[in-house]
This record gives structure tokens, C-alpha cells and sequence, in this order.
């Protein structure tokens, strides 16, 4: 097995602590020793600990992004990729334990005291938002929508609703409520 470079694992180290417990509530030493590293690796990687956490944005962000297209990518049907970016939203929430969206958790402890981290979440959001309306012109070409403007955005917020309402309530049903509600949109 390859070695761990020890950028990679302050960013996995820092990460996992910032999505379990909080950016606010990590601290820089507890990185340093879970990582297992000396104080000058840290800061020969990252000049502060916003610049870390910019880091784990842009891992988690490529991470989810990788994840969602590996999951979407042998599927040509439009209506089977809404199902299964819905299913991956829910596979992530399974896998966290329930723990949330980590750009929604960062924005919530950050808000909007830091214009990077803020601005950068709400371009993730954005982002994934572009994905959904790429699939939805894919669907109105094959069956028009009256306003597939609205349907995306539609989407986009049940998804985001059905994750925080998973995290609440620390089940998963929210995504099946949502799948029978967009097939109502789509039909």
C-alpha cells in the first residue's frame, strides 16, 4: 500500500474531525496530534487553519462530485439519474450516520462571516443544482415540461429539504417521500 502523503493526511485528519465535531471546535493541536505530525508540518501545508479548511472544502466537494458522476454515469434515462442523485443523497446520509451535508453544516457554523467559505458553498450548491437542470433538459427534450426552470429548482429543494430532514430525524424515508414526489413533477 502506498504511503500517505502528510498533506493528504491533514486533510483527511482535519476533515474528519471538522465534519464530526465542528470547524470551531477543532483545534489546531488536536489536528496536529491526531494526524501525528510535528507543528511545522502543519503550517509547511497550510498557512493557517483557514487555509486548511479551504482544503477540506475542495476535497469534499471533488469527493462528492466523483461520487455522484460514478453513480450516474452508465445511466442514460433522465428520470432514472433524478432517482439515483436522490439515492446517492441518501447513501451519503447512511454512511455519515446520519451527520448531514458538510457544506450545509460548515455554512451553518461559519455563515456568513467568512465570504470565502460562504461564497464557496454557495457554489457547490450551485453547482449541483447545474446537474440536476442538465438532467432536466435532458427529460424535456424527450417529454416537454411546462417550466423546467422551476422543476430543478423544485428538485433541488426537496433534496436539500429531504437531507436535512434525514439528519433531524435520523432516517432515511424523506428520501423515498421526496423520489414519489419528483415522479409527480416529471409526469
Amino acid at each position: 500500500m502506498k504511503k500517505e502523503k502528510v498533506r493528504d493526511r491533514i486533510i483527511r485528519v482535519a476533515s474528519d474531525l471538522f465534519y464530526k465535531q465542528g470547524y470551531n471546535s477543532t483545534g489546531i493541536n488536536q489536528i496536529i496530534a491526531e494526524a501525528d505530525i510535528a507543528i511545522g508540518s502543519l503550517y509547511n501545508h497550510f498557512a493557517s487553519k483557514n487555509d486548511l479548511l479551504q482544503a477540506y472544502l475542495i476535497k469534499e466537494e471533488q469527493d462528492w462530485f466523483e461520487g455522484l458522476e460514478k453513480c450516474i454515469a452508465h445511466i442514460s434515462d433522465p428520470k432514472e439519474k433524478i432517482a439515483t442523485i436522490i439515492d446517492y443523497r441518501k447513501k451519503l446520509q447512511q454512511s455519515s450516520k446520519f451527520a448531514g451535508c458538510h457544506f450545509i453544516k460548515i455554512i451553518s457554523e461559519i455563515g456568513e462571516g467568512n465570504t470565502a467559505v460562504s461564497g464557496f458553498v454557495k457554489n457547490h450548491k450551485e453547482k449541483q443544482k447545474e446537474v440536476i437542470h442538465g438532467i432536466v433538459k435532458e427529460y424535456n427534450e424527450l417529454y416537454p415540461l411546462p417550466d423546467s426552470d422551476l422543476i430543478t429548482e423544485n428538485i433541488f429543494l426537496l433534496i436539500e429539504g429531504a437531507v436535512v430532514t434525514s439528519t433531524i430525524t435520523r432516517k432515511n424515508d424523506s428520501f423515498d417521500q421526496i423520489k414519489k414526489m419528483i415522479q409527480g413533477l416529471l409526469s
